[in-house]
């Protein structure tokens, strides 16, 4: 095995070990920081010489199917990963920074490690999740920042009733996160021509229930998806925004307009993660902001929610989650503080 792939392995190996969600890379002139996401946080882990560092990166451009020789523009690509018995997809993307190139690592575990009631830290959010996939009809958005569990909180779901009953299920994603039993995965494509509207217009002839479009990530995605909802499926998808009527607002400033909303927006599920142990096991559970109903009618309407008739903020969930022991008194006033910026 070369330099470069026992470097690769032995930082795969440490981050994964370490739970890691993240590898950063950041090059400077002549060294370049690693850092690891622990659990949200992110933690300087050694640093490396740089050129020990230009031969890694084109070891990981050449294995997940990059251009080696391209470091003007941004790349992204993949690779399948073993360790310990256990399959890993890694997501690699490079950004152009000052004539080098930086390098981020996405580790996505393609075995379940927690069950899905371990998943959130309130038994009724998932229960009131679960009601909401029982429509037949609409969209259902999950939605928070990166990292905040919103697509293998989807994948999760998806598992869950596909064990309870049978549906034909499609999803399109770019990229696909993790292979599924059951389901019947697309990966988008465009330089292949598989765009998202192809790609929904050849998964309608498959007789779909549910349809999941991995992001909205702008103005035509976010009409797509709701477009596909008003095609009498079942619609999931996830957005970035930093609470539940925060996504409103931003489907707003997308183009999509209250009509829109009404006739096809079913809920939203707004994603945190907070640190929380149980015994000697650490790990991340979710909290959820949930808009359904008149609420989520409410600020459709350009109506602010009030204090008395509003849903559970953040705020109040991480109190709540104080208040039964579940975090510590540092997590809590570190992720108020974290929300308040």
């Amino acid at each position: 095995m070369n330099s470069a792939a026992v470097l690769s392995d032995r930082l795969l190996r440490g981050a994964i070990e370490m739970q890691a969600s993240d590898i950063h890379f950041t090059p400077f002139s002549d060294q370049t920081a690693i850092h690891f996401r622990v659990q949200g946080k992110r933690i300087f882990y050694k640093n490396i010489l740089h050129a020990q560092y230009q031969v890694l990166t084109t070891y990981l451009k050449f294995t997940s199917g990059m251009d080696i020789g391209e470091i003007r523009k941004p790349q992204n690509g993949t690779i399948s990963h073993q360790h310990a018995g256990k399959h890993y997809s890694l997501r690699l993307s490079t950004l152009p920074v000052n004539h080098m190139e930086s390098l981020a690592i996405r580790i996505l575990p393609q075995e379940e490690s927690l069950t899905l009631d371990e998943l959130f830290l309130f038994p009724r959010q998932l229960k009131k999740l679960k009601e909401w996939m029982s429509s037949r009809a609409g969209i259902i958005l999950l939605t928070g920042p990166t990292g905040s569990g919103k697509t293998t909180t989807l994948y999760a779901l998806l598992q869950a009733i596909l064990n309870e009953q049978s549906y034909q299920t499609i999803t399109l994603e770019d990229p696909i996160e993790k292979e599924i039993h059951d389901i019947l995965q697309v990966q988008v494509n465009e330089k292949a021509g598989i765009t998202y509207q192809s790609g929904l217009k050849a998964a309608l002839r498959h007789d779909p229930d549910i349809l999941m479009i991995g992001e909205i990530r702008d103005k035509y995605t976010a009409q797509f998806a709701f477009d596909a909802s008003l095609t009498g499926h079942l619609v999931l998808s996830t957005l970035h925004a930093k609470n539940a009527a925060g996504t409103i607002y931003r489907l707003l400033e997308m183009g999509l307009n209250q009509t829109d909303l009404q006739q096809s927006l079913i809920a939203v599920a707004a994603l945190e993660l907070l640190p929380v142990q149980t015994g000697k096991i650490k790990r991340r559970a979710a909290v959820l902001e949930l808009l359904e109903g008149d609420k989520l009618a409410n600020i459709i309407n350009g109506n602010s929610p009030k204090m008395h008739d509003s849903y559970d903020s953040f705020d109040h969930l991480r109190k709540k989650a104080f208040a039964y022991g579940y975090i510590s008194d540092e997590v809590y006033h570190y992720t108020k503080g974290k929300t308040a910026r």
